[in-house]
């Protein structure tokens, strides 16, 4: 199967949110589980199995205590599932792959050290004196102080070297958007 141009993010493990949800139902369905075994089989119910169905047995749906664990307990679902279904690992980018392999790779770059490639490439064009770059998942936007030179010729320099930059060196899979901002220095 030849490689694609389009990588996608890779996805997260994310354990420790999965560890603590896994340990949470393990630990209330055992409990339960062990309640209804240990009542089965003829023991007396313990007090707090007896306090709980009674106050989930005459509290009404409205009370504000019913309410408020319905709340929590569908933010802890939404959260999983929001979990569930997205990559994570946001701070890093991926790259290309080769082309005419038949190997797949996913190798991804950390948005910070794309980000220190362009400031660097930004700071050899001439007449940049300084450059903030900061880069997201589709924009990279380039704020630069002009020292000298017309500042409209400073940004057309700037944008054609970061687009090289962007496309020569960094090979990300997927270009972003570039913005990039001029201002003359104060002095």
């Amino acid at each position: 199967m030849p490689a694609t141009d389009r990588s996608r993010r890779p996805w997260s493990a994310r354990r420790i949110p999965a560890c603590l949800a896994a340990s949470l139902i393990l630990l209330a369905a055992g409990a339960l589980l062990f309640e209804a075994i240990w009542i089965r089989t003829g023991h007396r119910a313990t007090a707090w199995w007896t306090t709980l169905t009674t106050e989930l047995a005459t509290r009404p749906l409205g009370n504000l205590w019913i309410l408020t664990g319905a709340a929590v307990a569908a933010a802890l679902g939404l959260w999983l599932v929001i979990l569930a279904l997205t990559p994570g690992l946001r701070h890093q980018l991926p790259l290309r792959g080769p082309t005419n392999s038949h190997i797949r790779m996913h190798a991804v770059l950390a948005r910070k050290g794309a980000a220190l490639l362009l400031r660097d490439a930004a700071m050899r064009v001439p007449g940049v004196s300084t450059a903030r770059v900061r880069v997201r998942r589709r924009r990279v936007t380039v704020r630069a102080s002009v020292g000298f030179r017309d500042t409209a010729d400073v940004k057309d320099d700037l944008t054609d070297a970061l687009r090289r930059e962007e496309r020569d060196q960094l090979a990300l899979a997927r270009s972003p958007r570039l913005r990039v901002r001029v201002r003359r220095s104060k002095k």
